[in-house]
């Protein structure tokens, strides 16, 4: 199994959404702002948790 999950694509990705959001007037800039910052307070988060910390048993 491979694990192939990118922050950062996946940041991008939903930082699209929301400026296209903006940009259509589905959001004001106000409820823009608060969600980019949720979204960069989750990137943070995601990126505590992949400490890159990976251990593989050679018993088997």
């Amino acid at each position: 199994m491979t694990y192939n999950f990118d922050p950062d694509k996946w940041y991008d990705n939903e930082l699209f959404i929301i400026q296209s959001r903006l940009k259509t007037g589905k959001i004001k800039q106000d409820e823009y702002d608060e969600a980019v910052e949720i979204l960069d307070k989750k990137l943070e988060q995601m990126w505590k948790r992949l400490d890159g910390s990976y251990l593989i048993n050679n018993k088997n």
